[in-house]
């Protein structure tokens, strides 16, 4: 049956005009995506300066070293020469230091000099280990990050030529440039892997879903233009704000995400129109005007979550922010323009391509039926379900409140990647030697009263038993400016290292150069830029969950007329990421998932990990709320009492609320099986959050819940009835029993 009025609101219209202007819609969605390419390409997307992530007073301190003239990373490479029965003593140890030196020192003598301060521990005893087994060769890279990894595979050529001439020792080279370059292009091809795998993954569940190849195709390449389309776009505000150069993996996540789930609601609704007995322009209209109004609530909904990143003062937060907003933006638009068009275009052509035995099962009805038995007991024992499933979400996030978040290090990288054997080596033997804190001082260097000051810190930290040699003093050109290399106890960004970090500004500095007049320091390096960055996040965390909450508190509120639904989704969308925040914190920070997942516990969650997924999961949470509650104020609006309303609502809106999780659950999973400890954490609580959303949340609490409030679910103060009235569509009310026609 038609409705008794066409619906006027923005996303019917859109649909409406887009059916009716299928080649306009369709092939102007091309021209925007290919021109967002051209103009992507020939604009350049510009990406943060690594010499730009620092905040707090380790920023302050690279900005020191940039303006006196020092690299921020100043690119050091270090040569271990190692030996379980040798010491430095031992002329075969030293020749193989004698070697390594002679191997590397071409690339500091010729006129085209690709490394400097080339340091051999024959000369600089505190480059020896305490058991004299170690020894260390130390060079600087030229030029900054991207000129280092150049020229630095002629370096490593060189130094493995004298590793294999000393079978008996051990001889590996690690350091910024040769470290940075095989792990990154080992991060790059893994991610890239991860894209590959999500999209084969995509189209097998959207084909068990529609039971069709042009049905499943559909969904998945509107998602994938809208990503194309949006990497190119991102080119233009890059200029601004430039943007972190991981940006393209989460556009991805988000907007295969976003785009599948947007098509797949609005496809899933005109299949059932059509079903129905509604003509093909009918059943578009029905569905433009009912799941594309609940597609652009959600689609804004989601984008004001992710505008919460940029709130939070980190520069690839606000780039995050920003690049999933336009991603989000763009797939919406896209799901309420082309869909349409291409399905008028289509018709029933939309279900060629049939794959008989899923298509049998889908036209069955199987997951309805599934469903059904599932929310009849909810529905018939509300409060034992509210219960029971708040229970359980509790239970699930109780761990969150001893979350502890650390950058990772090393640690977090596997043994097998290429030279992390060599760092774990060197740290092992050089503790803090391959990410040392930097000392940075503005002053007049050569002045007895600083001269001192240097004297005294370098005393004071060997004191201290936090800190170890080598210490290492560099002084700019112009004497204005002074960066000291302090190695810090432990691995970098666990506790012990902070806690050397804490002395090391808190006690030594003001005790030695803090005593300078006129004299101005900093600590900068890795363990000081990670602390002072899990600072900032820990600060602007409260100031992004309030933006997120208050802003998604007031849409729903607009979107649906009650004061009720919209806190309840609130705190429902709370309850799914603190359970998968608990998830998070049992598996990788007390560890009970290392054998399962492969990796080795650092004792924390990435540091930018409870933010990030804060307004992804929230944003995507809000993707099934808005779609199934839309759905059920449809019914009620039709005139079904609440509880029917909650039944046919679940019930016509639950197998797609299932397929979409699936296909999120999947491709997210994939990051869980990355060797870097951080995308498992990411892939982990994405998937975890979304899975529980998807089923105890949406298919037992919201409908319990909702049961249990009768009809104070639509409750509205007087004092807000002039709040606008989002007009829905008109019709007859579906048959109470639940059935999908209408």
């Amino acid at each position: 049956m038609s409705p008794l009025k066409p619906s006027n609101n923005l996303a019917a219209r859109m649909g409406r005009w887009s059916a009716s202007h299928w080649k306009t819609a369709v092939f102007g969605w091309l021209a925007f995506v290919v021109a967002a390419v051209v103009v992507g390409s020939m604009v350049g997307q510009k990406n943060i300066d690594p010499d730009d992530y620092g905040v707090g007073e380790s920023g302050r301190g690279d900005q020191i070293l940039k303006d006196a003239g020092f690299q921020i990373d100043p690119q050091t490479e270090f040569v271990l020469i190692q030996s379980e029965t040798l010491t430095v003593s031992d002329p075969e140890f030293r020749a193989a230091i004698e070697d390594v030196v002679t191997a590397v020192g071409p690339f500091a003598n010729s006129a085209t000099a690709t490394i400097d301060d080339l340091r051999s521990p024959l000369v600089h005893p505190d480059q020896v280990s305490n058991d004299r087994h170690s020894a260390i060769v130390q060079f600087e890279m030229k030029g900054d990050y991207d000129v280092a990894i150049a020229s630095i595979d002629a370096i490593t050529t060189a130094t493995g030529k004298v590793a294999k001439a000393h079978p008996e020792l051990y001889v590996g080279e690690a350091g910024s440039a040769s470290s940075g370059k095989a792990l990154d292009a080992m991060f790059n091809e893994q991610l890239k892997q991860a894209g590959e795998r999500s999209i084969p993954l995509t189209l097998a569940v959207l084909l068990v879903v529609f039971g069709a190849l042009v049905a499943a195709g559909v969904p998945l390449l509107l998602a994938l233009s809208a990503v194309i389309g949006t990497m190119g776009l991102l080119a233009l505000p890059s200029h601004l704000v430039p943007m972190d150069e991981n940006v393209s993996a989460v556009v991805l996540l988000v907007g295969l995400a976003v785009g599948v789930d947007y098509a797949l609601f609005y496809i899933r609704r005109e299949r059932e129109e059509r079903a129905a007995g509604k003509g093909t322009r009918a059943a578009i209209e029905a569905a433009a005007a009912t799941s594309g109004r609940a597609v652009l609530i959600s689609g804004v909904t989601v984008m004001i979550a992710m505008a919460g990143m940029l709130f939070s003062g980190d520069k690839t937060y606000l780039s995050f922010g920003i690049a999933t907003m336009m991603v989000v933006g763009v797939a919406m638009i896209g799901s309420l323009t082309v869909l349409p068009a291409l399905l008028s275009r289509l018709g029933d052509k939309v279900e060629k391509g049939r794959i008989p035995f899923l298509h049998r099962l889908r036209r069955n009805g199987g997951e309805s039926r599934f469903w059904g038995a599932i929310l009849t007991p909810v529905l018939r024992h509300p409060v034992v379900a509210a219960v029971a499933s708040a229970a359980v979400l509790v239970a699930l996030a109780l761990p969150a409140f001893g979350m502890k978040t650390s950058q990772t290090g090393f640690d977090g990288i596997p043994a097998s990647a290429p030279t992390v054997q060599t760092i774990h080596r060197i740290q092992d033997s050089f503790p803090g030697g391959v990410t040392p804190a930097m000392v940075v001082i503005e002053a007049d260097v050569d002045s007895p009263a600083v001269e001192a000051a240097i004297a005294d810190i370098r005393e004071q930290a060997l004191a201290s038993g936090e800190m170890s040699g080598p210490i290492q003093v560099d002084v700019n050109a112009s004497g204005t400016a002074a960066r000291i290399s302090i190695p810090l106890a432990g691995k970098g960004t666990d506790s012990a290292s902070n806690a050397a970090l804490e002395t090391l500004r808190e006690e030594i500095l003001p005790a030695t150069i803090g005593k300078v007049e006129g004299a101005n320091y900093a600590v900068t390096g890795q363990t000081a830029a990670s602390a002072d960055a899990n600072a900032l996040l820990k600060r602007s965390a409260p100031l992004v969950f309030a933006f997120v909450l208050t802003f998604a508190f007031i849409l729903l509120l607009v979107s649906f007329r009650s004061v009720v639904i919209a806190a309840k989704a609130i705190v429902l969308n709370l309850l799914s990421v603190g359970a998968a925040y608990g998830v998070l914190v049992v598996t990788f920070q007390h560890g009970w998932g290392e054998g399962l997942l492969d990796f080795q516990s650092n004792g924390g969650i990435a540091f930018w990990l409870p933010i990030f997924l804060f307004v992804i999961l929230f944003g995507l949470s809000m993707d099934y709320h808005v779609f199934i509650l839309s759905r059920i104020r449809e019914a009620y609006d039709r005139g079904l009492s609440t509880e029917e309303a909650v039944r046919h609502g679940i019930k016509t809106t639950a197998g797609t609320v299932s397929s979409a999780a699936l296909v999120m659950v999947g491709v997210f999973s994939i990051f869980a099986t990355l060797p870097i400890i951080d995308m498992k954490e990411m892939g982990i609580g994405l998937a975890v959050a979304v899975l529980i959303d998807a089923t105890i949340v949406r298919a037992v609490l919201l409908p319990a819940s909702m049961q249990l409030l009768g009809e104070w679910n639509w409750w509205l103060p007087k004092r807000l009835e002039w709040l606008p009235r989002i007009e829905r569509e008109a019709g007859p009310a579906p048959a109470p029993a639940g059935r999908s026609a209408q």
